[in-house]
């Protein structure tokens, strides 16, 4: 069997039962089960953090809208291709599902008047999207037609749009390395030729000056045609196990937005100014992102992320109540723990190494008495018996640290 086969995120899926997809909900529609789903929600949590920190103010959008909507927005003239068509309740109310989520934090920057104190201002969302796939081409989690997009629309002055996507980049490149993503490199797309793009010449050629300056001494190759219909966007590609490339984070400016809804804010001298819509992914959909990061890690996460985070292993009966009595006391501390009885010791150990749980807890007698525990890594190490504390304080560190390793 070729390596990539062995790697692929499908196959893992299924054997680490992290998501699941089933004919009767449709094809690109994938389930996640609970372990899956519980690693997903680990990163979401990491990611609304990171923004959070970086202020960023998060909100619920639905995700469907009026057709006017998105005819206002560009994305029924220029993206009908990949949208479902609308769905009728009566002669006057049709409804789409989104195909990105923008056309709504445009509206959430217009809900009332803004200053330009309030600039940039930072809108993100971990939210739903649809795109209408042909069959031949969705597979796994790496191209589905329900989308959860890690999103934002950052609206800024003209000035500060250089310094703004510089910092994106940098953010970008923080949870990549916590998440143990390894970009192949930068792409900047732009207008190829065609008629599918909106927006005058000068306004391109800035948002393209723009792109230029903030990608100043990082290595980057030029695609052409690649740009979306309203900006051009600086794209961060990744490869799978069988050297297929894609899109995981990107960039993009957007003059095109704000002028299609009427967006402004109160300039320093009085004045109505028309903002910049800057739109950004820093770690892409959640289904794209875990079709790479299930094969990069060949299944085995970090710790902070793992769906179980550590199994406690009770040699016999007699340690039975010492392991759940520490299996309650890891889950008040915030950590993802089993306790597994079943079989012999040894093929348990092999179990949780097949399910790439971090760390497995062995419990003796001794152990028991002595309230320690002591811990087989997945990479087949071990370490001497040590108290409870301690070991709960170990795993502690490393998921607090977002650690890609197992010890520190």
């Amino acid at each position: 069997m070729k390596e990539s086969d062995m790697i692929d995120h499908r196959r893992l899926g299924r054997e680490l039962e992290l998501f699941v997809s089933d004919p009767l909900v449709g094809a690109g529609l994938p389930i996640w089960l609970p372990a899956g789903a519980a690693a997903r929600h680990a990163v979401e949590e990491y990611v609304r953090d990171l923004e959070r920190r970086a202020g960023y103010r998060h909100v619920y959008s639905p995700p469907l809208g009026k057709r006017e909507l998105f005819e206002l927005s560009g994305h029924l003239g220029y993206f009908a291709a990949d949208m479902f068509p609308p769905m009728r309740l009566s002669a006057d109310d049709e409804f789409v599902l989104r195909p990105a989520l923008c056309p709504h934090h445009a509206l959430v920057f217009r809900a009332r008047g803004r200053s330009y104190r309030e600039l940039p201002l930072r809108i993100a969302e971990i939210g739903g999207m649809y795109r209408a796939e042909r069959s031949g081409v969705l597979g796994g989690l790496s191209r589905v037609r329900a989308i959860s997009l890690n999103d934002a629309h950052n609206f800024c002055a003209l000035d500060q749009v250089g310094e703004e996507v510089r910092e994106i980049l940098r953010l970008i490149g923080e949870a990549h390395a916590a998440l143990g993503v390894r970009p192949a490199g930068f792409r900047l797309s732009l207008r190829g030729p065609g008629e599918k793009y909106v927006g005058d010449d000068a306004q391109w050629a800035r948002a393209e000056e723009l792109l230029r300056a903030a990608l100043d001494g990082v290595a980057y190759t030029e695609a052409p045609g690649e740009a979306a219909f309203y900006g051009p966007k600086i794209d961060i590609q990744v490869v799978d196990a069988a050297g297929r490339e894609s899109t995981i984070s990107t960039v993009q400016l957007d003059f095109d937005k704000p002028e299609r809804f009427d967006l402004s804010y109160t300039a320093a001298d009085g004045s109505r100014q028309r903002p910049v819509m800057v739109h950004r992914s820093l770690v892409g959909s959640m289904e794209r992102l875990f079709a790479y990061l299930i094969e990069v890690h060949q299944g085995a996460f970090p710790v902070w992320y793992a769906p179980v985070q550590l199994v406690l292993l009770p040699v016999d009966d007699g340690q039975a109540a010492a392991a759940e009595a520490l299996a309650r006391r890891a889950g008040a501390a915030g950590l993802r723990v089993e306790v597994d009885h079943g079989g012999s010791l040894g093929a348990r150990v092999r179990d949780a190494a097949r399910r790439r749980i971090p760390y497995a807890g062995v419990i003796g007698a001794r152990e028991a008495a002595a309230g320690a525990v002591a811990l087989r890594l997945r990479d087949g190490r071990s370490l001497p018996p040590m108290p409870a504390d301690e070991a709960l304080a170990l795993l502690d560190r490393m998921v607090t640290t977002h650690s890609a390793a197992l010890l520190p």
